[in-house]
């Protein structure tokens, strides 16, 4: 069968061949290709990377903008020496308020703070240290703690002078809404020595609150007409020591460097729960004037009148004072003070009192004070100062004082009057 086939030629068969096996040379990466996945492509290398998936943190609201915040820092310092005439054994000038230490030099407050406005959000805080501010909170409510609880009083409050957040709503011109604790609207003087007249305050600056906690909103209905309405908790409360809040209206009317009035109501109970007195409502009115007739000289006023209905009688208050400052020379100025206050204590029919509000139960208190205000810098007061006192009845010391300053055993006054003199600097910025 396989006779008649010639042998296989190899060379005639190369020919054709050849080609052949480079061909599947050349084929078999590819099949082998196809039989596993495909490559990645690839990048050129001008290629930008691709962008990353968006993320949570990236969908959240953009950070505010603070292109409209505006920062303003505020301080100030206050010192003195004080010699109190009377040189009583226990080295107190008695109802002064922050000057009241004799013969010695003493810091009376060093305040830091700022004030911020971001559009229609801003605040305020002030924080304070030295013997002023023990001053201010010494009326504070003193309320216990629990177990989950903090207790609250001054001692914790004290280094704080102000703080507070505002907002001004879009409402006609304005609406400012304010939040937090703030200087009290009350009177004539102001916490910083720089912004008053004289370096002490008035006896109606000590009495009569300090401060006040709450919400109060503000419209200044033309540039120089402003009403103010407010709800606290109360004088000298950061916290309130009982359920009920008090208000507060003004309404002022301000020409700048040249007119300042101003008519308030304070009303609220302000009795510690608990107490003889029971819940009484306590009103307080108050009006400020001040007249600048001449570049040279300022003149102002201020009067007050309350009453508070309780359970043992009705307690009375009025008081006022008067205001002058002349300017002799550049960045000199000579100030007058003349103010007095009296109280008439509650009584029952069983000649029971109630406590006193002012003054440990004394009718009546007054002063006079003279202040030369020399400015070298103008960011620097030195202040000369001479002050009388006087009282219906024995209210500060003189000479040797009976008692320990105890508890047990307290300081007794002895004098009906007082006479100092101070020598005072405070700077700002």
């Amino acid at each position: 069968m396989f006779a008649n086939l010639r042998p296989f030629d190899v060379r005639r068969a190369a020919p054709i061949a050849l080609p052949l096996v480079v061909c599947l040379a050349h084929a078999s990466p590819a099949f082998a290709q196809d039989e596993s996945h495909a490559a990645p492509p690839q990048l050129l290398p001008d290629s930008p990377p691709p962008p990353p998936p968006p993320s949570a943190e990236r969908a959240e609201t953009p950070p505010p903008d603070t292109s409209t915040l505006k920062v303003v820092p505020t301080g100030y310092v206050e010192a003195y020496y004080a010699y109190n005439l009377n040189r009583p054994s226990n080295g107190i000038t008695n109802y002064r308020g922050f000057d009241n230490r004799h013969d010695t030099f003493s810091l009376t407050n060093a305040a830091l703070g700022a004030n911020w406005d971001a559009g229609r959000v801003g605040g305020r805080v002030v924080l304070q240290i030295g013997s002023t501010p023990s001053s201010y909170y010494s009326g504070e409510p003193a309320l216990a703690g629990a177990g989950g609880a903090n207790a609250s009083n001054g001692e914790l409050w004290k280094y704080l002078q102000e703080a507070f957040i505002s907002y001004k709503a879009p409402v006609g011109r304005g609406l400012l809404l304010q939040l937090g604790l703030v200087a009290s609207p009350i009177g004539f003087e102001t916490f910083a020595v720089k912004d008053s007249w004289n370096w002490s305050r008035s006896n109606l600056f000590v009495g009569f609150p300090y401060y006040h906690t709450g919400l109060r909103a503000t419209y200044d209905w033309t540039d120089e007409l402003t009403t103010t309405v407010s709800v606290f908790n109360g004088w000298n409360s950061v916290v309130d020591n009982n359920e009920e809040k008090s208000v507060q209206a003004n309404v002022t009317y301000k020409i700048a460097g040249t007119l300042l009035l101003q008519a308030l109501y304070f009303g609220g109970t302000e009795r510690s729960r608990g107490s003889e007195e029971g819940p009484a409502w306590r009103h307080h009115f108050d009006a400020v004037a001040e007249v600048d007739p001449t570049p040279w000289l300022s003149v102002a006023g201020q009067g007050d009148y309350g009453w508070e209905d309780s359970r043992i009688g009705t307690a009375r208050w009025a008081a006022g004072a008067i205001y002058a400052r002349f300017q002799p020379f550049n960045r000199v100025y000579l100030a007058l003070r003349g103010d007095r206050f009296h109280e008439h204590v509650a009584t029952d029919a069983s000649g029971r009192s109630s406590t006193p509000l002012f003054w440990g139960g004394v009718e009546w208190v007054s002063s006079g004070t003279v202040t030369l205000d020399v400015r070298p810098h103008e960011q620097l007061s030195v202040r000369l100062e001479y002050r009388h006192d006087m009282a219906e009845a024995p209210l500060f010391f003189r000479g040797d004082v009976q008692g320990d300053g105890s508890s047990q055993a307290p300081y007794v006054p002895n004098a009906r009057t007082q006479d100092t003199l101070l020598l005072g600097g405070t700077a700002w910025f």
